[in-house]
């Protein structure tokens, strides 16, 4: 039966699989563990058949692994000859280990675990994960040569054949002829979380390489050049390499520094000299990294070298001779820094943006770097997916190796170091759990945010005492949008931008703003005011345009201005800053509702003196909700007292609702302050009455009573006074009326003391 080959999903590669489509595998009369031969142009390979995944049900689909693709000689989309293949079961098969790898004790039956169920040929190169490479500091799998098997020709390895290690190292022995290629290095299976990214990528380069007759017919030229731009570690590289591999092509890398040179016109010679020997072994790929460094704006470069390989590398692109098959990959992270003559239609006809990966980018990406890994059961990627916000695939990928040498570390007193060999027995007992991955998260600061990374608060509701209708609206406001979006479609409503936060201080406004990053799973990015005032102009508003940038590329993301009134007051009535503080307000003005829109990026503004804020940041369409976050009533002081309390050991005759009657006029703040000094009364009562030694023995014993709280509210008044309050209210009662009209400075002070 001829199928269509697809990549095969991330997790399930580098096992031998095939992933057939339903249908066709009941026409060949196939069932999972079955084998088939797969023959391609002038290939054979030889896959187990694993049950297809449902969308491909009917399309006629055989998916297959890189190192399959490459024995079958095909690419992805090419029509391959399948059908059921008789393999025998080995009695036994003799593997060779790499010379540099030295293994006492018997290994035997650990390579059978990891090659059950696959079929091996003498001579192939197999290649099997050992945990953790001993070889490199990587968990790249290790390869091995198959020396011998029992009986000859492809076997299948089963529970019951002998493995044993053959004395020859893998290196001395012949390898079949599919293998004297060398395997791919990477392939697509390799890439996770990019898979929109590099469809397009393959049909800008594969598809002219392969089949040029498709653009002959259509009357166009196929494409010159893809430009590959995004957050470092994101994973242009290694799109170019898999590409580079999948279809065959020769390729050649152009590093900026190293085809520098003092000489005059030696530089543009180095460039020439690539470009001829591509077209010579065409199809090619040219592949210039970090392109920024070499291709830079002429008008701002500062050296004639920079300028003339400017242009040579213009005319190469574009010039008067045809360059034939050979396609022009560049990948910078600064794509604004490139001349803009490089970036038009004939030179790079396409960009592409690499961006952050999303959860289940991350979840691909996770599996990717663990497929290799002996993972303990209680390992669940999908939990590390939902905590790593703003992990790019570099960090990711430093994550698992960082877990792994954490489990390398707990087995490292059982290992002889002195020996050349490694004991078998320790390599079958090494596995990676759930601790050596949350102590490795720690240690790891997510690249796309680093120069604006906080971690996301460990708030939650439960926290919050009392506020309830606060809450509320703002569960509607950032919460909502984020999970039901289908309704806000449906209603053709858009999320609202910002809200603002207002109160007298210390009562939760920032604990607030905590707790609604957490319970939305954003990323949350917080910004000091006054951090932000720089003495050079221009500064201060390219911070804030950083800051909006950033939260853009990790989206979903909450920007949190805490005391907002310090960066944004009222245009015109500064007098001693240099006009600063008007420029950041007009450029935060910009971010929140300019020409570029902010998608899933809530701006969450806090402060206690709302009447400072320019008014145009209060309108719809910027800071559209403006949530009063008012002094607690007695439920909600109770509701405080109750979160303040929980973990402390009361006595019986500590009565909350009485205390809650006794506080009015008390914040957050406030009612915190009295249970952290009721503690340290009772602390103090304790320590003064026993001594050192008794003090381990009878600690449990201690109570916080209702005295040690009375004497505490002696010690902390409320610091809310009614006028304060009313003052308050006021201001509620004027937005909403949507009447914020300003009072003289002096009046507002005054009201305020």
């Amino acid at each position: 039966m001829k199928l269509t080959v697809k990549p095969l999903k991330q997790k399930d590669a580098g096992r031998g699989l095939a992933a057939i489509d339903r249908q066709a595998a009941e026409e060949l009369d196939l069932e999972g563990g079955d084998y088939i031969r797969i023959d391609g142009n002038g290939g054979t390979a030889i896959a187990r058949v694993w049950p297809g995944y449902p969308e491909d049900s009917g399309t006629g689909v055989v998916r297959i692994d890189g190192r399959l693709r490459q024995q079958a000689n095909v690419g992805i989309d090419d029509r391959v000859e399948v059908e059921k293949a008789d393999i025998k079961p080995a009695k036994h098969v003799s593997v060779a280990l790499p010379q540099n790898l030295r293994i006492s004790g018997n290994i035997g039956t650990h390579l059978r675990d990891k090659l059950a169920g696959q079929p091996v040929t003498q001579g192939q190169n197999i290649r099997v994960p050992f945990g953790f490479g001993f070889m490199s500091s990587s968990n790249q799998p290790i390869p091995l040569k198959v020396a011998s098997t029992e009986p000859s020709g492809t076997v299948v390895v089963t529970d019951s054949t002998e493995v044993t290690i053959s004395q020859t190292p893998a290196e001395e022995i012949q390898s079949t002829e599919e293998e004297e290629a060398d395997t791919p290095s990477v392939t697509y299976e390799d890439i996770g979380g990019l898979d929109r990214e590099l469809e397009q990528v393959r049909e800008m380069i594969e598809l002219p390489m392969r089949h040029p007759e498709l653009f002959q017919r259509l009357g166009i030229e196929p494409p010159k050049g893809v430009l590959l731009h995004g957050p470092p570690g994101t994973g242009k590289t290694l799109i170019a390499k898999a590409v580079a591999n999948e279809i065959d092509a020769s390729f050649h890398t152009i590093s900026g520094p190293e085809i520098m040179s003092k000489y005059y016109g030696e530089s543009e010679e180095q460039l020439r000299e690539i470009f001829e020997e591509a077209e010579e072994e065409a199809p090619a790929i040219v592949f210039v990294d970090e392109i920024d460094s070499i291709a830079p704006k002429r008008g701002e470069a500062g050296g004639d070298v920079e300028r003339r390989v400017v242009a040579q590398l213009l005319s190469l692109m574009d010039g008067l001779d045809e360059r034939g098959e050979v396609v022009v990959i560049g990948a910078t992270n600064r794509v604004d820094a490139i001349d803009p003559a490089l970036r038009r239609g004939g030179r790079f006809d396409r960009e592409i943006e690499i961006g952050v990966p999303d959860r289940e980018g991350r979840k691909e990406i996770l599996q990717v770097h663990t497929r290799n890994m002996p993972l303990a059961d209680a390992v669940d990627l999908d939990e590390y997916a939902d905590n790593t916000h703003g992990f790019v695939g570099a960090d990711i990928a430093s994550l698992t190796k960082e877990a792994a040498m954490n489990a390398l570390r707990r087995i490292r007193p059982e290992l002889d170091l002195e020996s050349d060999e490694i004991d078998a027995e320790v390599l079958e007992s090494l596995s990676v759990t759930s601790k050596d991955f949350k102590e490795a998260i720690k240690g790891i600061e997510p690249s796309a945010l680093r120069e604006v990374f906080v971690e996301v608060p460990d708030v939650t509701w439960e926290h919050v005492g009392g506020l309830e209708d606060t809450k509320e609206r703002l569960r509607e406001t950032i919460q909502w949008p984020l999970e039901y979006p289908e309704v806000f479609e449906a209603m053709d409503m858009q999320s609202a931008k910002g809200i603002l936060m207002y109160g007298p201080p210390g009562t939760g406004k920032t604990l607030l703003a905590k707790a609604v990053a957490n319970e939305s799973e954003s990323n949350f990015i917080s910004v000091k005011g006054p951090e932000l005032l720089d003495k050079y102009v221009g500064e201060s508003e390219k911070g804030v345009r950083e800051i909006f940038k950033k939260a853009r590329e990790n989206a979903p993301t909450i920007v949190f201005f805490d005391e907002i009134d310090s960066i944004a007051t009222e245009r015109g009535s500064n007098t001693g800053d240099s006009g600063v503080s008007e420029r950041v307000v007009s450029q935060l003005l910009t971010e929140l509702d300019g020409l570029e829109t902010l998608e899933d990026v809530v701006v969450v503004a806090t402060t206690n003196r709302p009447d400072l804020i320019d008014s145009a940041l209060l309108r719809p369409g910027r800071l559209d909700r403006h949530v009063h976050v008012p002094v607690p009533d007695e439920d909600a002081r109770r509701a405080i007292f109750e979160v303040h309390t929980e973990h402390k050991p009361l006595a019986d005759d500590v009565d909350l609702d009485r205390l809650a009657s006794k506080t009015e006029g008390y914040v957050g703040a406030d009612i915190e302050a009295v249970a952290r000094e009721a503690s340290m009364a009772a602390s103090r009562e304790f320590i003064n009455s026993v001594s050192r030694e008794e003090v381990e023995e009878s600690v449990g014993n201690v109570r916080v009573t209702m005295d040690h709280f009375e004497d505490a509210l002696d010690e902390v008044g409320p610091s809310v006074t009614a006028e304060t309050r009313e003052r308050y209210e006021e201001i509620e009662q004027r937005f909403q009326t949507n009447e914020v009209e300003r009072e003289p400075q002096g009046e507002v002070g005054r009201t305020f003391q």
